[in-house]
């Protein structure tokens, strides 16, 4: 049974190693949600959170192996939103993990995946790559779940690119014969399934999504208006100038800062769990607002 909180011995330092952004195999990542608390906790992290893409359904195995570990533990997840015809991402933290309207908006969105890879394998197909579809299939671990981390992982092992990077910049974005644009879920409607579930909304590696500045105005003023309350400034794919940039960004919003390594594969991902930049001091850390949502270890 899990212990009540304990403020004074569970209030967790704003420098604290937190690392809130991750994937196991549950989604698109490569490892189980135990070897992930394992790596985690070897790796130094003070503060873990699993959040696979639009999906739940590892949080109590990783809630259950950080408990083990002794490792406290925040609920997570990762929501793909389409705004201004672009996905964006939104990482959900500190939610009840039993909470029916957010385990319903997640299942709608992942509805027509399937549907979105086989017309990827079809465009791969027209430029000779034959078989993508059953390929990628073999790095599944949730079929609900095929995304084009795993038709990358089989276009490396198939031979046809020397690693995932490769694959992207090839055939997987915009404009190349593997990428297929997909509606996701609104952003108010990914904010209010968190908030509505007792979590707090942040906005996911917003450097990546290449905006110009009137559409990022928009992205954070629309995330604010809705209940947004958080942005990632540290993260796995941005630059030690993007973390100043999104420092201010989160100054200038009045929004909680984030911090985890997206990390999906140790084969794969620019920064390994626990191994990124602290954030910036004059922040205030998103953690510092989920003390009661923290799952304290056993």
């Amino acid at each position: 049974m899990r212990r009540p909180y304990n403020r004074a011995v569970d209030q967790p330092p704003s420098w604290m190693n937190a690392d809130l952004h991750c994937h196991s195999a549950v989604s698109d990542g490569t490892l189980e949600p135990e070897a992930l608390a394992a790596r985690a906790k070897t790796n130094g992290v003070e503060l873990w959170a699993l959040t696979d893409h639009d999906e739940i359904g590892g949080q109590k195995r990783a809630m259950a192996a950080a408990s083990t570990l002794g490792l406290p533990y925040l609920t997570g997840t990762e929501i793909s939103v389409t705004f201004l015809d672009t996905t964006v991402h939104i990482v959900g933290l500190g939610f009840d993990a039993d909470d029916t309207a957010l385990a319903a908006g997640l299942r709608a969105t992942r509805g027509g995946r399937r549907d979105r890879a086989l017309e990827m394998s079809e465009g791969l197909a027209k430029v000779g790559i034959r078989g993508a579809f059953e390929g990628a299939l073999q790095y599944v671990g949730n079929p609900e779940l095929m995304s084009r981390t795993h038709f990358a992982r089989f276009l490396v092992e198939s031979g046809v690119c020397a690693d995932t990077h490769e694959v992207f910049r090839k055939y997987l974005v915009e404009g190349k014969p593997g990428f297929v644009a997909h509606r996701w879920a609104t952003l108010k409607n990914a904010v209010n399934w968190i908030a509505d579930a007792g979590g707090i909304a942040v906005i996911a590696h917003p450097a990546r999504y290449k905006f110009t500045a009137n559409e990022e105005y928009a992205l954070f003023s629309e995330f604010k208006a809705h209940g947004g309350r958080g942005v990632e400034v540290v993260t796995g794919s941005h630059s030690a100038a993007d973390a100043v940039r999104y420092a201010e960004t989160a100054i200038e919003y009045e929004l909680l800062a984030s911090r985890g390594s997206d990390f999906h594969s140790p084969d794969e991902s620019h920064v390994d769990l626990g191994a990124l930049p602290a954030l910036p001091a004059k922040l205030t850390p998103v953690w510092t607002a989920l003390e009661t949502r923290i799952h304290p270890p056993a």
